[in-house]
């Protein structure tokens, strides 16, 4: 254990947690809806320092990732936990443990020997993946500190619902983020969540004018956020976000408590990725359907192929010096 980060005593010995946009008031003996940070006699703990649950080389495509470093390989690291509680969640075994099976888990990892690992393994970042890394801020940000010094990049894949002070606190550290969208409703963020969608917004406009290089995925699901207006309300936001954040539209498999629903048509995406591409994004992907053209990455003046992918593997990679050999047009991303 070891005392969190980011919150204020209240009377009572109750304590405000404000890590995520939750802001749980957290009674003594009590636990935040994380599950894993607890008032310990008027103090709040985080119980997941360094207690790493899953440790991975993933390419940096699986994030994914496409205009980040593409091509390389990231170091992934979790620990137990999550602030929301999706119905849909694939890594459910882990991201809910706390609350499922009233269980903490997890190896001693320090931050030195994540740092020390990812190098050993030729990764070119660290990512904090698989369940929410918010909860795990502490363990995160120690680890995104020593990472750069060893010259890595920090990733978060994260569901974007960290609160200001907390962006502000890791930004001068982290490099890059997926975050999901996973609506633009309300209600579908409180049933199918737990949470709101507007402090998601709020951190993608802030990690956005914090320079931190931003890609999205929505996951779409059949009946629930797939039908056009709500994709286009999507897309429409991320091109005032900027034109050049990558979408990436995902396919649906039934999961956790979310079974009855058929998986997502690959025509369903493929609309989806029409979509955005009307709407003006540069760069709209189709995610779990392997071999699809929207894996590609396109030159979106002249429509050359940069880089042919198939699932998270790179074939051919055509990009010079940041730029479509054919029409010189700047491709957005880092390390293009």
């Amino acid at each position: 254990m070891r005392e969190a980060m980011l919150y204020e005593s209240l009377e009572e010995a109750n304590v405000q947690c404000h890590l995520c946009a939750h802001r749980c008031v957290i009674k003594e003996g009590k636990r935040g809806i994380c599950g894993v940070r607890q008032n310990q006699g008027g103090r709040l703990q985080t119980l997941v320092y360094a207690r790493a649950i899953a440790r991975n080389v993933d390419p940096v495509e699986k994030k994914p990732l496409y205009h980040f470093q593409p091509g390389s390989r990231s170091f992934s690291i979790a620990t137990v936990g999550c602030n929301f509680r999706c119905l849909f969640c694939q890594n459910a075994d882990i991201s809910q443990m706390p609350r499922d099976l009233k269980r903490i888990i997890g190896d001693e990892f320090p931050p030195e020997q994540v740092v020390q690992a990812a190098q050993r393994s030729g990764c070119r970042s660290i990512s904090f993946t698989y369940t929410e890394p918010t909860i795990f801020f502490e363990y995160a940000l120690e680890t995104a500190k020593l990472a750069h010094p060893a010259g890595l990049k920090n990733i978060f894949v994260s569901n974007g619902y960290m609160t200001s002070e907390a962006l502000d606190t890791i930004h001068p550290y982290l490099d890059a983020a997926n975050v999901d969208l996973k609506a633009f409703s309300d209600t579908f963020y409180k049933k199918q969540c737990g949470a709101r969608l507007e402090p998601v917004l709020e951190s993608l406009r802030k990690m956005r004018s914090l320079g931190i290089w931003v890609e999205v995925t929505t996951l779409v699901i059949p009946g629930l956020n797939d039908g056009d207006e709500e994709l286009r309300e999507i897309a429409r936001f991320l091109k005032d976000l900027g034109p050049e954040t990558p979408w990436h539209v995902s396919r649906f498999h039934p999961t956790y408590r979310l079974t009855e629903v058929a998986h997502t048509p690959v025509a369903t995406l493929r609309r989806a990725r029409e979509i955005g591409l009307q709407e003006g994004l540069q760069y709209v992907y189709t995610g779990n359907i392997p071999g699809d053209e929207g894996e590609n990455t396109l030159c979106h003046q002249c429509g050359k192929v940069l880089i042919d992918r198939y699932g998270f593997s790179i074939g051919h990679y055509g990009i010079k010096n940041g730029r479509c050999p054919d029409c010189q047009m700047p491709v957005a991303g880092v390390e293009m």
